[in-house]
């Protein structure tokens, strides 16, 4: 059986990665990390970090590795030495001496998502504390900072959760879902240990509330895991608290080295979790991430540089368009601007609507669309840098219903509404030849004139009234 060809591309597009970018600038998205980011530089080179401590700690044991499955685990190992009657405390105990006397300096892809600052809460299925010297080291300036990121491990016997609503966060925090390395055994380092965690997590005296309620609630970025098939769907299913097939405002990016390569995961995931797309490689995934949001920072500065300035953070569009809004099509990179215009059409008394939740693609998303258009009032087709560079884009496809719904109307009658927001000229414009014929609005930066509102105002006032 092949993966299902959803789930093939090892890429997202670029409407994808646009969303994905709006979204962790609304403080949307939260990043679940685990191990395959952890390559550290050994003796031997750069090594997977839980590879070089199950080689470690079975030395330390003295585990006979040659009656291990080959390659073997941290859990290979810790199941061995129990199996010989070993005392448990000692594998967690001689653990964090070996990872206390190598003092690995965090890898590159955990600075590199450190430096993202739209990032407040990170949650890491891993014991170790790189993740928060990274966060250190980028956002506060290292060790001898006065400020530092806030930790908190969860254990089954000492339940911590945040301290308050993420949008409330004083400081970055680094949430360790499966304990934090010591030297009592509180931590994960065995599949034994995975099952206790999750089974406490599930419980409903021993959840943290305040995390999950984010989990369920924010687009989920899972960085390189290593979860197992079935252990996947649990985690996915005990991060959204309901039926992965019901409908759902959020999704979740899955970024490893082998949840493509899982037919069987990936069949499960087409059938029952639509929402849920995968990229292959976890380090390229950061790194494009990375690339592309501080591409975008500084297209944020330059902006304001001409006077553009950023929006303000506002509540993100309904998922459902309410009746006889405005509708805005617009392509991805001019988001902050129709931000703007958003905000100052509602500023005027519009109600407007535009699509931000388009993270898969599909016959339902593209049915909705149309739906939106053939029931909207009025259609701003939003004409910039952004659409003359690209000839291809969904915003064309929304232009051509519009257009196909304007065949039915009157002569005059004013539906489509052109708007340029960088000094595109309507004459140099690449838009379709029924575009040509009306007039197009100047909103610099999205900004909305008073004239813009009060006339989309009162035509929608003469509407209700007819």
């Amino acid at each position: 059986m092949s993966a299902p060809a959803h789930f093939q591309a090892v890429t997202l597009d670029d409407d994808a990665w646009d969303d994905l970018l709006t979204f962790i600038e609304d403080k949307r998205v939260i990043p679940i990390i685990g191990p395959e980011l952890l390559e550290v530089e050994t003796d031997a080179g750069p090594r997977l970090l839980y590879d070089w401590l199950a080689e470690k700690l079975a030395a330390k044991l003295n585990v006979d590795t040659t009656l291990l499955p080959q390659p073997y685990t941290l859990n290979d190992v810790v199941c061995w030495f129990l199996s010989m009657r070993g005392r448990r405390e000692e594998a967690y105990v001689r653990l964090r001496a070996i990872l206390r006397e190598a003092a690995f300096a965090p890898p590159r892809a955990l600075r590199r998502l450190a430096a993202i600052s739209d990032f407040n809460l990170f949650v890491t299925t891993t014991f170790d504390s790189m993740l928060e010297e990274a966060l250190n080291a980028e956002r506060f300036g290292g060790a001898l900072a006065n400020e530092a990121a806030d930790v908190i491990a969860y254990a089954p016997n000492r339940v911590a959760d945040l301290p308050c609503e993420r949008d409330l966060l004083a400081r970055p925090v680094v949430y360790h879902l499966f304990g934090k390395v010591a030297a009592s055994p509180t931590y994960v380092i065995s599949d034994e240990d995975t099952l206790e965690f999750i089974c406490a997590l599930q419980s409903d005296h021993l959840a943290p509330e305040k995390l999950f309620h984010e989990l369920e609630h924010n687009h989920l970025l899972f960085i390189g895991s290593n979860f197992s098939n079935w252990l996947a769907r649990l985690f996915l299913r005990m991060a959204k608290r309901q039926r992965l097939s019901d409908p759902r405002d959020v999704g979740e990016i899955l970024a490893d080295s082998h949840s493509g390569e899982d037919e069987r995961l990936m069949g499960f995931l087409q059938q029952v979790s639509v929402r849920t797309r995968v990229y292959s490689g976890a380090e390229k995934f950061v790194d494009e991430l990375y690339e592309r949001w501080s591409a975008r920072q500084q297209k944020i500065q330059g902006q304001s540089v001409r006077g553009l300035v950023a929006p303000q953070r506002f509540l993100p569009p309904a998922r459902e368009m309410p009746d006889n809004a405005v509708f805005i099509s617009y392509a991805r990179d001019d988001i902050a601007a129709v931000q703007r215009i958003k905000a100052g059409l509602e500023a005027a008394g519009v109600t407007t609507w535009f699509d931000m939740d388009r993270l898969e693609p599909g016959d339902d998303y593209d049915r909705k669309i149309q739906r939106n258009i053939s029931r909207c009032s009025y259609f701003i087709a939003v004409v910039s840098d952004s659409t003359q560079g690209r000839h291809e884009g969904y915003f064309r496809r929304e232009w051509s219903y519009a257009i196909d719904r304007a065949r039915n109307m009157a002569d005059g009658a004013l539906f489509i509404l052109p708007v340029t927001i960088d000094g595109t000229l309507a004459g140099n414009a690449l838009v379709p030849d029924k575009f040509l014929s009306l007039h197009f609005t100047a909103l610099l930066g999205g900004e909305v004139t008073a004239d813009f509102g009060a006339r989309l105002r009162e035509g929608m006032q003469a509407r209700s009234a007819a």
